[in-house]
């Protein structure tokens, strides 16, 4: 089984839009085609929510035509479901509330995102463009964390990853587990859920051994899934705490390093 990651991995980031191009290198491709011709099971692993995956998944031409429905590991692990059509197998909330007020009180300008299935996410105010997939319908915060949710995506495009690193470890953030993107981005999910976790279930149902799976991501909510995995490889790019989860480096985003690292093993030539 393979496990990509999506932003950073298999899409180039646009310099300083904080965004990725929403297109599939040609290696990326060829990279993919070989893996599927070689009966692996490729598994879409991100922190995007499921509607932000399945285009990706279309970009890739996953699954074929006379294959089954793709696995799709969405939202940091919090939803795992199949695709085409979308169909949710399993999905775990949580209770955002004391984690988002806490948050709040040391950003109060930050801006709040939760999704709003098969049409965007619900947001207290307008995220820079492209940052979200999908329409922005503007939701008091109250409103936004009333009930159970999957993800909360917490933005304060004033402050710094580093700002937000040191603010998850001031605030414990009890009863949640959280992920500090490359900007002042976090997000929140439930305690124990990971892409790890998201991939464990998905193994389970492919009967697929850990030892047998192949990660490869370039963030901080790639690190469970690079040290869960057989081998975990992380992009080049990554902050030096991915690269130490992993077991091996591969090249940049910008130098194709995913493709390069599936056409290691399933590529002519490989070994």
């Amino acid at each position: 089984m393979v496990a990509l990651d999506i932003d950073g991995t298999l899409l180039k980031w646009v310099e300083g839009a904080g965004q990725a191009y929403e297109q599939i290198p040609p290696a990326v491709q060829e990279a993919v085609d070989a893996v599927v011709d070689a009966g692996a099971h490729v598994v879409l692993s991100s922190g995007r929510s499921p509607h932000g995956m399945t285009g990706i998944a279309d970009l890739l031409k996953i699954p074929r035509a006379d294959a089954d429905d793709l696995w799709i590991v969405a939202s940091n692990g919090a939803v795992v479901f199949r695709y085409p059509p979308l169909e949710v197998v399993h999905e775990q909330t949580f209770d955002a509330r004391p984690a988002v007020e806490a948050v709040l009180r040391e950003h109060p300008d930050a801006l709040v995102a939760v999704e709003e299935r098969g049409l965007g996410y619900r947001v207290n105010r307008h995220f820079p463009p492209g940052e979200l997939s999908g329409e922005m319908i503007e939701t008091a915060v109250d409103d936004i964390i009333a009930g159970p949710v999957s993800r909360v995506i917490i933005r304060d495009p004033q402050a710094t990853a580093d700002d937000f690193v040191a603010l998850a470890a001031r605030l414990g953030l009890h009863g949640t587990d959280y992920v500090v993107g490359w900007t002042a981005w976090l997000d929140l999910t439930p305690v124990g859920v990971s892409k790890a976790s998201g991939l464990a279930l998905v193994a389970e149902e492919l009967g697929v051994d850990r030892a047998d799976v192949l990660a490869i991501g370039d963030g901080r909510n790639d690190i469970e899934m690079l040290r869960w995995a057989g081998r975990g490889v992380a992009m080049g790019q990554a902050v030096q705490e991915v690269h130490d989860a992993a077991d091996h480096v591969t090249d940049t985003v910008f130098d194709d390093g995913a493709a390069r690292e599936m056409m290691r093993w399933f590529g002519e030539g490989r070994g």
